[in-house]
């Protein structure tokens, strides 16, 4: 009677899997991936404004409308020029999250992006977000009209109380 283990070790073959090799393998191809994802979604070239604020992490299933400075309106990778209203009316997870993150080239109209903040408004949705590129303006770009920390309009400084 010959069994299939026996007829192995006479010929010499392997008893056990090596999975070294397959391992290997694996981890080559997540650091391939991991690399190359970030790439991926660099496909829309903006130049975000640059504004003096803490960075905030987003989630990654956030829902980005994208304003370029040529006037078309992305939502995520479809063009949706034209049928902006439509298109969020339509779109299931921003009627379940209310959530909408927007981000516009620094070159672009104000008017595209205020007409998409009203829209979103009349649609209900409580969360909107503007993107920005973290970093330090020059103080002369800052508009005259910002308040100073204590609450007082800018260029004069609030008096001490003395009470």
């Amino acid at each position: 009677m010959s069994g299939g283990v026996q007829d192995r070790k006479r010929r010499g073959g392997f008893s056990d899997i090596n999975v070294t090799p397959l391992v290997d393998v694996m981890l080559v191809l997540l650091v391939v991936f991991m690399v190359t994802a970030p790439m991926l979604t660099a496909g829309i070239d903006i130049q975000l404004p640059e504004v003096e604020a803490a960075s905030t992490p987003v989630a990654d299933s956030r829902l980005i409308v994208t304003i370029t400075k040529d006037g078309r309106t992305i939502l995520g990778k479809e063009d949706i020029s034209g049928r902006v209203a439509a298109a969020l009316q339509a779109h299931p997870k921003l009627q379940s999250e209310k959530i909408l993150f927007i981000r516009a080239d620094r070159d672009a109209r104000y008017g595209e992006v205020a007409r998409l903040v009203a829209l979103a408004r009349q649609l209900g949705i409580h969360g909107l977000n503007l993107l920005v590129e973290p970093g330090t303006m020059p103080p002369d770009t800052l508009p005259s009209a910002l308040p100073n920390k204590d609450g007082s309009p800018s260029g004069e400084a609030a008096a001490p109380s003395r009470e």
